[in-house]
């Protein structure tokens, strides 16, 4: 996988009973859910814009954008913001989590590639997958996930097709 040395920190959370992470490096703070501004004509991902020290910061409902059912706030829903690398420019993005929980090392050699299960299924936004006694952690591909050749929501979920 490009860009992680032999260890690197991951931010690791949930959304539902999934657990995710992103470097720990791309996030730039983690705050208690604000319902945000709306912005007519969105895609349905979007949930609008939030304040974050001065700046307009697009809130994206990451259960969505993945083809999962809406977030429902919580006491224990976070907003990751998050400075995306994409192509020339960096991206600032807050992502719903359902619960943020702890910074961890993930070691080169623990991350393992996106499963093949023999069809074609949008697995593009996963940069790998690291084994874990209570289960898996997807390490999400933020870049690939909010480009333009990342996955549409109506590319992802049980409509996928064979290869």
């Amino acid at each position: 996988m490009a860009g992680i040395s032999s260890e690197s920190q991951f931010v690791t959370f949930s959304l539902g009973d999934e657990i995710f992470a992103v470097p720990v490096e791309v996030v730039r703070e983690i705050l208690d859910h604000e319902e945000p501004f709306k912005i007519p004509h969105g895609p349905e991902y979007l949930l609008g814009l939030r304040d974050v020290r001065g700046q307009g910061v697009p809130v994206i409902d990451l259960r969505l954008r993945l083809g999962m059912t809406r977030t429902l706030k919580t006491p224990h829903t976070r907003i990751l913001v998050l400075d995306v690398p994409v192509a020339d420019r960096v991206l600032v993005l807050g992502l719903v989590a359902d619960r943020v929980f702890e910074v961890v090392p993930f070691r080169k050699e623990q991350i393992e590639t996106a499963p093949d299960i023999g069809v074609r299924w949008r697995s593009d936004y996963i940069a790998g997958v690291v084994r874990r006694e209570s289960g898996f952690v997807v390490v999400v591909d933020l870049a690939r996930l909010f480009s333009d050749s990342g996955p549409a929501l109506a590319d992802v979920g049980p409509q996928s097709q064979v290869a």
